[in-house]
């Protein structure tokens, strides 16, 4: 039903297969993080993991393969690949417990409050706006820069600082769309009553 557009029912697409190589990407990032301590070669795989987020947009717009399934798979690999760094990151030393708690509260919220109501109208996601994508941006390239700079050497505190400075803004950009997510939600249940079950199962 509403949400997003979307041009195909296809699986197989080429912004569908780099979804599921990012999220293919999740526990490949812990193993190099917490078992390997291959901390250069997990930065690599987070920054592939933030280009290709970028990518599989452009191309699903660009080749008019914009599909249902991609709607569900980009948001969760971005969640995925936020909440595992968080969760490596803490485990490791690198962030405090309650950066963890800021973020992951964010989509707690979303999905108690807000999906349910929304599923039970027949939408199975929201148009997503330009800062939820800001914010989902800057987390992704804040996370690599803070891993680099994990350690004393000038150049790693230059870097770690920048790190930051892209923690701190996204993590407030991420709580900003998470508000407009909920105003947008909100104005949906208010306006649609609740599907009968017969139509919710025809929902794809």
């Amino acid at each position: 039903m509403a949400g997003e557009p979307y041009d195909t029912t296809r699986v197989l697409t080429a912004p569908n297969v780099l979804s599921f190589l990012r999220l293919l990407g999740v526990p490949l990032f812990l193993w190099l993080l917490l078992v390997r301590g291959a901390d250069v070669w997990a930065v690599v795989v987070l920054a592939v993991g933030g280009a290709t987020d970028w990518l599989d947009g452009y191309l699903a717009r660009a080749w008019n393969q914009r599909s249902r399934l991609g709607q569900v798979l980009d948001p969760m690999a971005d969640r995925l690949y936020i909440l595992a760094t968080l969760i490596g990151f803490v485990l490791r030393d690198i962030v405090p417990w309650w950066l963890l708690a800021v973020l992951a509260a964010r989509d707690v919220l979303m999905a108690t409050v807000l999906y349910p109501p929304l599923r039970r109208r027949g939408y199975t996601s929201l148009p997503v706006h330009f800062l939820g994508k800001a914010a989902t941006f800057m987390l992704l390239y804040a996370f690599p820069l803070v891993l680099l700079g994990n350690g004393g050497e000038p150049w790693q505190i230059v870097v770690r600082t920048l790190g930051w400075a892209f923690v701190i803004w996204g993590a407030l950009f991420y709580w900003w769309s998470g508000f407009l997510y909920l105003r947008q939600g909100v104005d949906v249940i208010r306006r649609l009553p609740p599907l009968d079950r017969a139509a919710l199962e025809s929902v794809p």
